[in-house]
């Protein structure tokens, strides 16, 4: 399974929430589960993946919240509207995908946090 091949369900649930987390401890949380995955490369998480994109969702979803929370990003406040939202998906994909497809060895953290700056204009 090639990372850039994943389709729109990959990170589709990722940007539809709001992110931005108020509380301490749900803060500290985010950042525990985030932890254990943040060595992937590009290659890496493919590799393990093994064609479950289930597995590739729940870390890009863990690396997403991290950024954009670290960002003090609340995505309502970008796309509030399920057209806009979709637009948001479709461009965070692309950014992802372009950013793994120029660095295969890259960490997936940075592309992730990359792509959210791309998909957002920041």
């Amino acid at each position: 399974m090639q990372f850039n091949k994943l389709g729109m369900s990959v990170c589709a649930a990722i940007l539809a929430a709001p992110c931005v987390v108020s509380a301490d401890e749900a803060a500290e949380q985010m950042v525990q589960d985030a932890l254990p995955v943040m060595h992937y490369t590009c290659a890496s998480i493919a590799e393990e993946a093994d064609g479950d994109e289930e597995f590739v969702v729940t870390v890009v979803a863990k690396m997403t919240a991290l950024s954009l929370h670290n960002r003090q990003i609340n995505i309502e406040e970008h796309a509030a509207t399920d057209e806009e939202k979709a637009q948001l998906r479709e461009a965070f994909i692309a950014a992802l995908s372009e950013g793994c497809a120029s660095d295969k060895d890259a960490l997936l953290g940075g592309v992730v946090d990359t792509a959210v700056k791309k998909s957002l204009g920041l």
